[in-house]
């Protein structure tokens, strides 16, 4: 991860679900972020790794890695997830990891998969977002 790309990174960590959530960045770049979440707390009523939360991981993960490639001039946001479930967890902890299938100048899409500590396939995601120039302050 350069300087400049966990700078961009950052910016995500503090009060956002990211943080509630217990996600953290193991690597960062505009064609690939990776990280994890544990399941403890981010499980529903039967004791499963929740849906949402995977959904909130592919998306954070994939909002980073476009606002990395956006640049500090422009935001990126998401306009459109899908995600697919394919088995479940209980404990541990998951991993994220986006990557780029389109980088353009309005529009990033990035392919995310969620992986349980074996390596496992729990789910996919494909992730769609809107390049715009950053609002003054």
């Amino acid at each position: 991860m350069t300087d400049n790309d966990a700078a961009s990174a950052r910016q995500f960590a503090d009060d956002t679900l990211m943080h509630h959530m217990g996600m953290s960045l193991t690597s960062a770049s505009a064609a690939r972020v990776e990280g994890t979440m544990p399941v403890e707390g981010n499980r529903q009523p039967y004791g499963l790794l929740h849906g949402g939360a995977s959904a909130a991981l592919a998306e954070t993960l994939g909002s980073i890695a476009a606002n990395i490639h956006a640049g500090p001039d422009h935001v990126a946001v998401g306009i459109e997830l899908s995600i697919s479930h394919h088995r479940s967890a209980t404990a541990g902890t998951v991993t994220g990891i986006a990557e780029a299938v389109h980088l353009g100048r309005t529009v990033a899409t990035y392919a995310v998969r969620v992986e349980d500590e074996t390596g496992r396939l729990l789910a996919t995601a494909r992730l769609t977002c809107a390049i715009r120039k950053a609002p003054a302050t």
